[in-house]
């Protein structure tokens, strides 16, 4: 994915001003940036990756046309360095069956270690040992899948509230109650918080705490 493309949302402030692919928020954080030096109490401007909640950094000096290009050539020397999308493998059709020869294209072979009777029940399984323990990888990915997305938005929801909450009363409390994975708890200590910032935490923590 394209730098530019990057899904975040932009505060000034407690006040959330835009929400989008980065193309599209940077030029609005940058108005809200050029309005805020006019002011002698400006608010603090940041933005903000939706997946990991790591502030992205942008340069808001000059004019609006400097900054579009200056943020170009930013997107441009990141794309560059970003490692290439993984390529498409086919699945091996672990229902085949397989004459001698190299194994098909995506399989590796590396030393797995058991205990007797794990090899004596592997050896009765149809296709044999190695479409069994496939199968019992693939069963147990499925499983973990939930609690590790749990897992991954929590952590992205701590750090964004370590940010923007790090000041405010009741965050050691929001915080265990975050990690304790007590939804109703974790709502009931974060509703003086300001709005935005609730609702940001809402919107990271929903689809994950309630599947």
């Amino acid at each position: 994915m394209a730098w530019l493309d990057t899904l975040c949302t932009a505060f000034e402030g407690e006040y959330c001003i835009a929400r989008g692919p980065l193309r599209d928020v940077a030029p609005r954080a940058k108005a809200a940036a050029d309005l805020a030096a006019d002011s002698s109490a400006p608010l603090p401007l940041l933005v903000f990756a939706d997946a990991s909640s790591e502030t992205i950094e942008l340069d808001w000096r000059s004019t609006l046309d400097v900054f579009t290009a200056r943020l170009e050539r930013q997107a441009q020397a990141l794309d560059a360095l970003a490692p290439p999308e993984p390529m498409d493998v086919p699945a091996p059709d672990t229902d085949a069956p397989r004459g001698p020869g190299r194994p098909k294209l995506g399989v590796v072979a590396r030393e797995v270690t058991l205990l007797p009777r794990h090899w004596e029940w592997l050896a009765t399984q149809p296709g044999g040992a190695s479409v069994a323990l496939r199968k019992l990888v693939e069963l147990a990915q499925r499983q973990s899948q939930a609690q590790d997305q749990v897992r991954r938005t929590t952590e992205v929801a701590y750090k964004f509230m370590s940010t923007m909450a790090g000041h405010l009363p009741g965050f050691e409390e929001a915080s265990r109650a975050l990690f304790a994975h007590d939804l109703a708890g974790f709502i009931a200590r974060i509703a003086d918080w300001p709005v935005d910032v609730q609702a940001h935490l809402h919107n990271i923590l929903a689809e994950a705490w309630q599947a």
